[in-house]
């Protein structure tokens, strides 16, 4: 989905402390499935595969009714390619701990949008932004946006964007897309005005400058996109970006 491998949806939650294996002895068996499924997610950062996957399983056993242990199976299932059951285990995750955690909807939602039903991940977006227990609901909202997006709604998208900006005005993701959005369904102007908002917050990059001559060119304005592709060429030499823009000047002539 568009931008998504890229990192714009995040991952919540996932780091754990290592717990010696030896305290799986002295503890019950909830809170030895609590150790089982702190030790999945550590063996899953070192990239132990197997390990992870043994914790995660001996954890369902010990006790399945915890969102952790679910939470901690999705990841493990969701990393070896086993999309089905790693769905299972993040829907479990939501039934058991969704109303009290946005981060548990939150995950839920990232992996829904990469390889599930996407209306599903949006809406599990909407039900983190939501919560009073959450602390970046404009985190959320662009997520949604993204998701919406890559599902073929446009309009639905630019909703959630603009959710975001109305929580944080000046965060350059939403900006940057409603950019790019705008463009898309036909507006440049109001592209124009998205990306001006979004290099006077952060530094222009490749992608930045592509899509503002892009713009630019969109509304004739050839000199203003003929400085977007000299600084293109100039500070991303090489960039993806930069030779995308050179074969498009080459097929031109």
């Amino acid at each position: 989905m568009r931008r998504v491998a890229a990192g714009a949806l995040l991952w919540l939650g996932v780091v754990a402390a290592i717990v010696p294996a030896s305290a799986e002895k002295s503890v019950d068996p909830k809170q030895a499935a609590q150790v089982n499924a702190q030790l999945a997610l550590t063996y899953l950062q070192q990239g132990n595969l197997q390990a992870a996957r043994e914790k995660a399983d001996k954890a369902l056993k010990q006790n399945p009714r915890t969102a952790d242990t679910q939470m901690a199976a999705g990841f493990v299932y969701d990393r070896l390619g086993e999309d089905k059951k790693a769905k299972q285990h993040f829907e479990q995750a939501v039934k058991l701990g969704g109303k009290d955690n946005p981060d548990i909807l939150n995950n839920a939602a990232v992996f829904q949008c990469r390889k599930g039903d996407r209306k599903q991940g949006v809406e599990y977006f909407l039900q983190a932004a939501a919560s009073p227990l959450y602390r970046t609901p404009e985190v959320a909202y662009a997520n949604a946006g993204y998701c919406a997006r890559s599902d073929g709604r446009p309009a639905d998208a630019e909703e959630y964007f603009r959710r975001a900006l109305a929580i944080k005005p000046n965060m350059p993701a939403p900006l940057y897309e409603l950019a790019d959005l705008s463009l898309e369904i036909g507006n440049p102007l109001q592209a124009r005005a998205f990306l001006q908002r979004y290099n006077a917050a952060v530094t222009a990059s490749a992608a930045s400058l592509l899509l503002g001559y892009r713009i630019e060119t969109a509304l004739g304005e050839s000199a203003a996109a003929a400085e977007y592709a000299r600084r293109l060429h100039t500070d991303f030499a090489g960039s993806a970006e930069s030779v995308q823009l050179r074969d498009a000047e080459r097929q031109a002539q």
